[in-house]
């Protein structure tokens, strides 16, 4: 095991970052790179933030084991395979193997760390002044980390309401505590309209639990494309989520670990075993000392920052969730490696810095969706009646082979502009849409026309020609 420091190794250092997760590994290693004294201060006892431990990697590994269920219960049969005979998913023994690849993913970000000179200090990182970081480690003891240059890249943490808000919230479980349950719930109410409750919920359902999704409006994932929301939205119900619309929970009556029933103000009154909130999430800036240095926040508690990462305070910076924009892995580890060409490499990189437009991203539901680009709503408020829009409605080839009822939906949308049709946008939803969308990603950003795509000669059969 890596060494995990307990106190300051040099007087002063170039570089501590308080948090050591994607984008503090991500920055920390990068200075590192350039020779610079690198302190990263983490509290949880694992590395690799939420991403690694509660968020993207277990999740996706969730989802592979309810595509593979899927596969297996509704498609198998329409390819002629025989003797499958009902398989059942055993949420009991798969955490304990899922668990283990995340200790080791854990055990890699430390070992990166060692080989690459970064110092790993574990506690809870506390600005003192512009220049310091005083690290309590969990058995109490204090000690101080002077710097530079400091970051905090502390991140997020679910919203739960308080019981004050909703009588009985408690009683349910967060997205962390997800990867918490030991057993598969039988009955499951989801409450949320966003791709942690959409992604939750599928898999919940697809592994066979009863599952409600409790949402304030008609539509899952109110703030993508429209065509997104209306293609999955039914297709969810089709499937058997339980879809409670217009709808808001006003109480929760149980035990924890024992049955519950969630009211709503529609009246209904939803029997569970689980109860799982992801209504959204908010940074982890209480306590770490911003207010007394004069680090600024808005009224959501997130960290603001300036176009290269800069905080109010001169030498203190903010990446990752904890700044509240494009909360992704993949921004945070971008942002990061930028800020640290900036403060500590060559000339070229003097004002290094991510752009915030046009961040692909994908939503793990069943099937996936990836977007990059303004919605269809945003491109008309922004270009008014230069906006053009190319649709495409189809079934994947692999479905052909299937049932009916099981046949998922594929829409691809592009969003042109001008008389060139530059794309603005590009949405999709279907099988394989999470792996196509990293190529539009790169043709967006590099300023691709309609035309560009019409001229490239297309791969067949598949989803993306």
């Amino acid at each position: 095991m890596p060494p995990i420091y307990d106190k300051p190794t040099v007087e002063k250092y170039d570089y501590v970052l308080i948090g050591g997760g994607s984008g503090g590994s991500a920055s920390s290693r990068r200075a590192a790179s350039y020779g610079k004294k690198v302190a990263v201060v983490e509290v949880d006892p694992y590395l690799g933030g939420t991403c690694v431990n509660v968020g993207c990697v277990p999740k996706k590994i969730m989802w592979h084991a309810a595509d593979l269920q899927d596969k297996l219960a509704h498609h198998a049969s329409g390819y002629k395979f025989k003797g499958l005979s009902a398989p059942k998913f055993d949420w009991a023994a798969f955490k304990p193997q899922r668990d283990a690849y995340i200790r080791k993913l854990n055990g890699i970000y430390a070992n990166n760390f060692e080989k690459e000179g970064v110092e790993y200090h574990h506690g809870y990182g506390r600005l003192t002044s512009a220049n310091t970081v005083e690290v309590t480690r969990p058995d109490g003891q204090k000690y101080t980390l002077r710097a530079d240059h400091i970051t905090i890249t502390v991140g997020g943490t679910p919203t739960v309401p308080t019981d004050e808000q909703i009588p009985g919230a408690s009683l349910g479980i967060d997205s962390d505590g997800f990867f918490d349950l030991t057993e598969q719930p039988k009955r499951v109410a989801v409450v949320g309209a966003g791709y942690i409750a959409v992604e939750l919920a599928g898999i919940f359902h697809t592994l066979g639990s009863e599952t409600h999704l409790i949402i304030r409006g008609e539509t899952v994932l109110r703030t993508f494309d429209q065509t997104i929301q209306e293609t999955l939205t039914p297709w969810m119900e089709k499937t058997g989520v339980k879809i409670h619309k217009k709808s808001n929970v006003i109480k929760v009556e149980g035990e924890k670990g024992k049955p519950l029933t969630v009211f709503t103000d529609n009246g209904e009154k939803i029997e569970v075993d689980t109860l799982l909130w992801a209504i959204g999430r908010h940074s982890l800036t209480k306590n770490l000392g911003l207010g007394v240095v004069g680090v600024k926040v808005n009224e959501k508690g997130d960290v603001i920052v300036d176009e290269y990462q800069n905080t109010s305070v001169k030498g203190v910076y903010a990446i990752g969730d904890v700044q509240g924009k494009a909360l992704l892995t993949p921004v945070a580890i971008a942002a990061g490696r930028r800020l640290s060409n900036r403060l500590f490499g060559p000339e070229k990189f003097k004002n290094d810095k991510l752009e915030y437009e046009n961040i692909p991203t994908v939503v793990f539901s069943h099937p996936t969706i990836g977007t990059v680009g303004l919605t269809e709503k945003q491109a008309r408020e922004k270009y008014g009646d230069a906006v053009k829009i190319y649709k495409s409605s189809f079934r994947s080839l692999y479905f052909s082979m299937i049932d009916e009822d099981h046949k998922e939906p594929t829409v691809y949308k592009l969003i042109v502009v001008g008389p060139e049709e530059r794309v603005v946008g590009v949405h999709i939803i279907g099988l394989g849409s999470d792996e196509v969308m990293q190529g539009f990603g790169v043709a967006i950003k590099m300023g691709a026309t309609k035309k560009d795509l019409d001229d490239t000669v297309a791969i067949h059969p598949t989803s993306a020609e």
